[in-house]
């Protein structure tokens, strides 16, 4: 299990440095936007079958969101940082989906 959490971790330190490179310099590239949702996807499946503290995880994902939207009006750097939160969502956004699933199953079959 420990090879997976390094996988993982891994994946997020590099979609984050992605992120962060691909708001700055490509804002809105689809092709950025792919990568990093389909290293969310491997990170979700990974964080999923190794973790039990998915409300952590949920909680964070709403606070990155809401942030996203809140830097949009700030004039001068307002762009370059909405770019990167919204790279940095499009790499949370597969990991919040899969916990979340993960979090309603386990919901139904407790009754």
């Amino acid at each position: 299990m420990k090879t997976w959490g390094l996988i993982s971790f891994s994946l997020f330190c590099v979609g984050l440095v992605l992120a962060v490179v691909g708001g700055l310099a490509l804002p809105a590239n689809v092709v950025v936007g792919m990568v990093l949702a389909a290293f969310g996807l491997i990170i979700g499946v990974i964080y999923s079958i190794g973790t039990k503290d998915i409300n952590t995880l949920l909680l964070a994902t709403i606070a990155l969101l809401a942030m996203a939207a809140a830097f949009g009006p700030i004039l001068a750097v307002g762009e370059s940082i909405t770019s990167i939160v919204v790279n940095f969502a499009a790499l949370m956004a597969p990991v919040a989906l899969i916990a979340a699933i993960k979090a309603l199953l386990q919901i139904g079959l407790q009754k």
